[in-house]
């Protein structure tokens, strides 16, 4: 299939019906990491063998059980929910079910029916989400009751591919057979907004999750992905363990283009040693990673989880360079829920 026929214009992507269908759909967002959803130890409904995902939240009292959603397993969002999992379950009497998922567009319908108290996105997608905007499942459909806790770090974006391919540089994509992510997630989104700000127009558009393309590029399927997540991203990890693997860089007026196309991404480095094989740093761009909850959590509930997390950041074991007290606010780009604004003094 040609990407002519493929392709998404700007900030669009297909292959969801609407919001209603968000929840039990498996597009990924900028930590999808993963097509399979279940869980460690084969349990499809949340981590810990729980497959009872109802929340007690209204009260916000002792004992109540939460439910987290998080990205595939192959990404950053689902271990890191774990730390955060830990951390709240060691300093309130909350229990926390932390559910593996497709991530931020999955993870928006999730928080919009009430399947999820929690759940970590991409700061771009909630902004599309809220304002009804940006994403075809959202035209139209703004999730009214969206709202955020605090972003995290950034969503790098990762262009991968292997030295085999020959391929250097973004021009270079043109013809090549690519995989931006899957289908209506935020992974493809940026792709294809990045690959259309470039001008690269001539490509052949293949879609699935972070682990599955990892295998598609071994396999030598497709010449390069697309990868939204921060580093390092477990599935570009095991690829570079048995294969030479390149990242392809978004640099000089490619990345001012990016930028330009949207005011969201923002510079970012993947640096050198990060994966196996890739000595020097590649420059790129990035999106942020962000606590979102919904406006039916109440106040208590999501100030006293959000105190416990950013009162004992020294627990975390991941992307501790970012996650900050001070910086939990920056690209913050939708309303913020009063528990979290109450903690920020917000």
């Amino acid at each position: 299939m040609s990407s002519e026929e493929t392709r998404r214009r700007f900030l669009e992507a297909a292959g969801l019906a609407g919001v209603a269908a968000l929840a039990g759909c498996a597009g990924n967002g900028g930590d999808g990491g993963d097509e399979d959803t279940a869980t460690e130890g084969g349990d499809t409904a949340t981590e810990g063998g729980d497959e009872d995902t109802e929340t007690e939240t209204e009260d916000g009292g002792d004992g109540a059980r939460l439910s987290w959603h998080a990205g595939g397993t192959g990404g950053t969002y689902y271990p890191l929910s774990n730390e955060f999992k830990t951390i709240v379950e060691a300093n309130t009497n909350y229990t926390l079910n932390v559910q593996s998922t497709g991530a931020s567009v999955e993870n928006v319908g999730s928080l919009s029916d009430g399947s999820a108290d929690f759940a970590l996105i991409q700061n771009d997608i909630a902004y599309f989400a809220k304002n009804g905007t940006g994403i075809e499942t959202f035209e139209g459909n703004a999730i009214e009751n969206l709202q955020g806790v605090a972003t995290l770090y950034p969503e790098t974006i990762t262009v991968v591919t292997l030295e085999e391919t020959g391929i250097e540089t973004l021009s270079d994509l043109s013809g090549a057979t690519i995989n931006t992510g899957d289908l209506g997630s935020g992974t493809q989104v940026n792709a294809n907004q990045i690959l259309e700000a470039v001008g690269i127009t001539d490509y052949n558009e293949q879609n699935a999750g972070f682990s599955q393309a990892s295998e598609q590029l071994a396999n030598g399927d497709i010449d390069a992905a697309f990868v939204v997540g921060g580093w390092p991203v477990g599935a570009i990890e095991d690829l570079a363990t048995t294969n030479d693997v390149r990242i392809v860089p978004i640099e000089g007026d490619n990345r001012d283009a990016v930028k330009d196309a949207a005011s969201w991404f923002a510079d970012d480095t993947i640096p050198g040693g990060t994966y196996s094989g890739v000595s020097d740093p590649v420059e790129t761009v990035a999106v942020q990673a962000m606590i979102a909850t919904n406006a039916g959590v109440s106040a208590d509930v999501v100030e006293n989880v959000t105190a416990a997390i950013f009162d004992n950041l020294d627990d975390l074991t991941i992307k501790t360079d970012f996650i900050t007290v001070d910086s939990a606010q920056d690209g913050m780009s939708i309303e913020l829920h009063e528990g979290a604004a109450a903690y920020f003094g917000e």
